[in-house]
């Protein structure tokens, strides 16, 4: 099976490459139409939670997958697509699952804006630095002999220069930043949404293949991810809604980064872009599951942070 998948590659021509750049652009675009300097200040007025959110995206999440891969030993280009995932910033859809779950909106905003910065750098050096820690994987990256630099100029262009350009527009132009926003970040997310199917349905045999192996471990990996930022927050003591807000911020990643940088640096790999693409439709599952149960329950009062 592992000569097979990895020797599978995802078909994803150029010009759907460079539609999928467009898209997360927009996508990233219109959240950030909802983003200002405030956010950023935030952190110098309650650092306790935004410190601990960027802790558990980037830190203990990169960790524990780790961990997970080195218990499960996973196909080495699944293990490696585990680590693209959790290298990733939070989703673009985890401040909507955050408001659904009424946890602390304003503070998944600013997670969103800082994680999306640090994912500049963070992005390529959690994958290189984790998946070069695990010997099957370590193999793959340098047969790919990918260039840092390379993936974090991508990855600024994809996601820093939309975060300016929107936060631009929204300090200039509030008003019209305020119209644009919601139905900007929903038409360029269902975009976004239509092209991973496309690329799924164009490769089903592929996919019905391999989904039920890939299946079980995404699922694992997500639970483990919620679970990482719940109880990070929990044991540091913050309150209900922050806690449901790094708990949806650390399990909800961008897989849609994760896809791209795959298709760009690995030529879509068989079993990361499997396993990229199978958490792309999971975490949005397991979000609304989550923002259902939440959001029927109210948040108490009390006295943290």
């Amino acid at each position: 099976m592992e000569q097979l998948i990895d020797n599978v590659h995802i078909n994803f021509d150029e010009s759907a490459l460079w539609t999928l750049n467009l898209a997360l652009a927009l996508v990233m675009f219109g959240i950030a139409l909802e983003i200002s300097l405030d956010d950023f200040k935030r952190l110098l007025k309650t650092p306790k939670p935004v410190l601990t959110g960027v802790v558990s995206q980037f830190l203990l999440l990169p960790i524990i997958t780790f961990v997970l891969v080195w218990i499960t030993e996973p196909l080495p280009s699944i293990a490696l697509g585990m680590f693209m995932v959790a290298a990733c910033p939070g989703g673009n859809v985890s401040n909507f699952f955050t408001h659904l779950s009424k946890g602390n909106a304003a503070l998944s905003v600013t997670l969103t804006a800082i994680a999306t910065l640090l994912a500049i750098f963070m992005t390529p050096f959690n994958l290189s630095f984790w998946g070069g820690l695990y010997s099957p994987t370590a193999s793959i990256l340098q047969q790919v002999s990918i260039s840092p630099l390379e993936m974090i100029r991508l990855v600024a262009l994809l996601l820093g220069i939309p975060l300016v350009l929107g936060m631009l527009v929204n300090n200039y132009w509030p008003e019209t930043a305020k119209k644009l926003a919601k139905g900007f970040k929903i038409g360029s997310l269902l975009f976004f949404v239509i092209l991973v199917f496309l690329a799924l349905y164009k490769n089903k045999e592929i996919f019905m293949e391999y989904v039920l192996y890939v299946f079980w471990l995404v699922i694992i990996h997500n639970l483990v991810a919620l679970l990482t930022g719940f109880s990070i927050a929990k044991l540091i003591r913050l309150s209900q809604d922050n806690i449901r807000c790094l708990t949806i911020e650390t399990g909800i990643q961008n897989s849609g980064l994760g896809l791209l940088l795959i298709f760009t640096f690995f030529d879509g790999l068989g079993g990361m872009a499997l396993l990229t693409a199978f958490w792309g439709i999971w975490h949005l599952v397991s979000g609304l599951v989550i923002s259902f149960i939440w959001g029927g329950k109210p948040v108490e009062k009390e006295e943290l942070v």
